[in-house]
This record gives C-alpha cells, structure tokens and sequence, in this order.
C-alpha cells in the first residue's frame, strides 16, 4: 500500500536555478569601465575633432585660427592638452600618460579622416535636396554610407577606449566615474570640486 501511495504523488521538481547576483563590486567596476569608455569617447571626439554638421557648444564650435576648422595638428595638440589634463585628474604617472596619448594619437589618425568624408556627404546632401528632382535611390546610399561610416568610427573609439581603460588602475578609473555627473542628471560633464 506505500508503494502504490507515493506512485500517486509526482516527484518533487528541483528547485528553480536563481542567478547569483553580481557583487555591488562587480557592478562598479563595469559602471566605472563604461564611463571611462564614455569619458574618453565624449571628450575625444568632441574636444578634439571640430563638429562637422553645425554649431557646437554655445554656437561657436570648436574652431581654429580667425575662426575656421581645426587642422589635424591643431586637433593632436588639443588631444594631447586633454590627455595630459586628465593624467593630471586621475594621478596618472608618466607611462600611462605616454601610452593614453599614443592611444589617442592612434585614435585620431583613423578618425578625423572621417570628418572631412562627413562634411563632404553634408554637401552632397545639400545638392540632393536641392535638385529638381529628388532622387531617393541617392539619398539612401548616402545614409547608408553615412551608417557605414559611423559604424566604423565609432568601433575605432571603442577600441581605444578599451586600451585606454586596460592603462588605467580601477581606482584612476573610480576617480573618473567620480568627476561625472550621474546618468541622466544633465549638465556639464565634468564635476571640479
């Protein structure tokens, strides 16, 4: 009669697997990654190559002698003052420092060439829209060769943001999540205080 009692009873199902949290020190080692990624990305391209599609910062852009676009050695030389300031933020001592700047050297040896393919696509654009007739064939291929273009710089930044974050101790990159604001709270992107 027991047999037949626990035949009629369904085997227990194990229990659920549940995921191990991350640690919060786990977590705050990828937060601090992705802001050194963010960090880099946001003040090398935008400091160091002039906007190719309108105004920047405050309508004035970042511009070179009487006003007009910063040549790549002007772009190097800004990179490098940039480089050099946020060695000086995160305690950086001088091999790091030599080794984000050829990072970031690198970087824009593949990236500005894009600037000047941007500009010249802004202009193609431009005439596309103003022919008689609008040829949308044309206007495709040139946002998908805008995409394709995108694509491929911003692969090269994230590259150099990995080989850059790899140079950096966690605490430097600590010190750099700590000079941004939180996600989402706006303002400027650096904090001095």
């Amino acid at each position: 009669m027991t047999d037949q009692h626990n035949a009629d009873r369904p085997e227990p199902s194990p229990a659920p697997h549940v995921p191990t949290p991350r640690t919060k020190r786990g977590r705050t080692l990828l937060f601090a990654t992705l802001v050194v990624a963010a960090g880099l990305t946001g003040a090398a391209v935008t400091k160091a190559v002039s906007n190719p599609f309108g105004m920047g910062w405050h309508g004035g852009g970042m511009r070179g002698h009487w006003g007009g676009p910063l040549d790549p050695a002007q772009i190097e030389d800004r990179a490098d003052r940039m480089v050099r300031h946020l060695a000086v933020e995160l305690d950086a001592n001088n091999e790091q420092q030599e080794k984000l700047r050829g990072i970031m050297r690198g970087m824009l040896k593949d990236v500005i060439p894009a600037r000047d393919k941007a500009q010249a696509a802004r202009r193609q654009a431009r005439e596309l829209l103003t022919q008689t007739t609008i040829d949308r064939g044309a206007m495709e291929k040139l946002r998908a060769e805008q995409i394709a273009l995108a694509d491929s710089v911003s692969k090269r930044i994230v590259q150099a943001l990995g080989d850059a974050a790899d140079i950096l101790s966690p605490e430097q990159r600590r010190k750099l999540n700590d000079r941004f604001p939180p996600f989402g709270a706006g303002g400027p992107g650096w904090r001095h205080g």
